[in-house]
């Protein structure tokens, strides 16, 4: 059967040459029926196969056609449906297992919730770092993937990194973002602008091979999560890929919610920074002075983070909080506060690396929030972050003034007892418990990057 498959796949690509050649934007049904059908062929492949969730998951998509696409396939979310994209110019130059695996690779964005992610993340990142953080991570677990993919040894060598594998989504696009600026340090980064998809593609360029998610409808991200559980849990027929049940647990868990390291991400773009003087630009007010130096924001926020000590959160719980802080802000020459307080404040010392982070003063007793807010109002912080349980006093003794707040609740906890947090609460992912000890490597962060989920030889 694959000796047939691979002889209709090379009249196809015959039949798709003499349609290019004459292209007028509409894909003749002969064509498309004979496509399809041969689409059809592989889904089948894929159901037999021992990952049949792929095969199943592609049975529920709606297939169209499209010769602009930079890629051998694309998705999008259309009409209460996830829409795979197919350009046969690109996909029928592929293998048959090569087509499975492309295929799979757009599956895997889509539970990995990558087009939530993209469309967050629109305008903050290069698009290009984006797209190559988030291919690696879904290629980590693929075979037989095209020659030209996207891959961490791809990634690696032409952009002369050292990532590491099986890191979080958030990791890679830091790195390659790091990279790219360096790279392209006096360019803007082009966006999204052209609408209306003319051209006829016939070569893989990773910086566009995405482009098909921003013309998914205009939903939030809730009803994308509650749509995309259904497309899973209609294609769990059989025993799925150990990698695959920890991406498919964490969607499942998932309330809809922006995770709070990335809500922290999201607010550090609204904190005041100082500002420093440069030559370089001219002083926005006064153009025309030359003698006028310009202005560059430092991106240097005083940032405070507070730890419940009272013995509701457990330390591997806060030092795997505290790297995930420190990994959010590295890049900004930060320095970071830690406040231990139960009923009153017990230590305060900076951090800068993992390795500055203390083991917490053995203590127990009740909780007061007061103390750090008392603290926090006498020194120029930008932003508190507050790690606890949530259980405590019910208002404040004084307003916060002059930095944003941002809770995050522990996995044991429920909710904040203040009547007014006064800013934004967010749950501490669950940390997997072994024997009633904690190590650092069984810590499982948010379910959007597919975090440690190194498959199991």
């Amino acid at each position: 059967m694959s000796s047939h498959i691979e002889t209709q796949a090379k009249e196809l690509y015959e039949k798709a040459n003499k349609i290019m050649e004459k292209f007028d934007g509409v894909v003749p049904q002969d064509f498309k029926n004979e496509f399809f059908n041969f689409v059809s062929k592989i889904n089948l492949s894929l159901i037999e196969d021992k990952d049949n969730f792929y095969g199943y998951f592609l049975f529920n998509m709606s297939r169209e056609i499209k010769f602009d696409i930079s890629s051998p396939s694309s998705i999008s979310f259309k009409g209460a449906k996830y829409i795979i994209y197919f350009n046969p110019a690109i996909f029928l130059k592929l293998n048959i297992k090569q087509m499975e695996t492309t295929i799979k690779h757009e599956i895997l964005h889509i539970v990995s919730l990558h087009l939530v992610r993209a469309k967050e993340l629109n305008g903050r990142y290069k698009k290009l770092a984006v797209n190559m953080a988030m291919d690696i991570v879904v290629n980590q677990y693929l075979n037989y993937l095209p020659e030209y993919s996207t891959t961490l040894e791809w990634v690696n060598i032409n952009y002369s990194l050292k990532l590491k594998p099986y890191e979080t989504f958030e990791y890679y696009l830091e790195k390659i973002q790091i990279e790219l600026d360096l790279l392209e340090e006096n360019e803007d980064d082009e966006e999204f602008e052209n609408d209306d998809f003319q051209n006829i593609e016939t070569e893989y360029d990773p910086e566009k091979t995405h482009d098909m998610w921003k013309y998914s409808n205009d939903i939030d991200e809730n009803t994308l999560v509650e749509f995309t559980k259904k497309f899973i849990s209609e294609s769990q027929k059989g025993k799925i890929p150990d990698y695959l049940e920890g991406i498919i647990s964490s969607i499942e868990n998932k309330n809809g919610e922006l995770p709070w390291n990335l809500y922290l991400k999201k607010l550090l773009g609204t904190v005041e920074s100082n500002k420093k003087k440069t030559t370089t630009r001219r002083n926005r007010r006064q153009p025309n002075r030359l003698d006028l130096r310009g202005e560059l924001r430092r991106h240097k926020p005083e940032i405070a983070v507070a730890i419940d000590i009272s013995g509701s959160i457990s330390n591997e719980e806060f030092k795997q909080a505290i790297k995930e802080v420190l990994n959010i802000v590295k890049n900004n020459n930060h320095e970071i506060t830690i406040i231990e307080c139960d009923n009153e404040i017990k230590r305060v010392y900076k951090v800068k690396t993992i390795n500055d982070i203390k083991d917490r003063i053995s203590v127990g007793g009740g909780t007061k929030f007061t103390p750090v807010f008392e603290y926090a109002n006498g020194k120029k912080i930008n932003l508190l972050i507050y790690f606890t349980d949530g259980k405590g006093e019910e208002r404040l003794k004084l307003i916060p003034i002059g930095y944003k707040i941002l809770w995050v609740i522990s996995g044991r906890g429920d909710k904040l007892s203040l009547h007014e947090p006064y800013g934004a609460v967010k749950k501490l992912s669950s940390v997997i418990v072994k024997n009633s000890e904690l190590d650092i490597n069984d810590l499982k962060t948010d379910g959007y990057s597919m975090n440690s989920q190194q498959p199991i030889l």
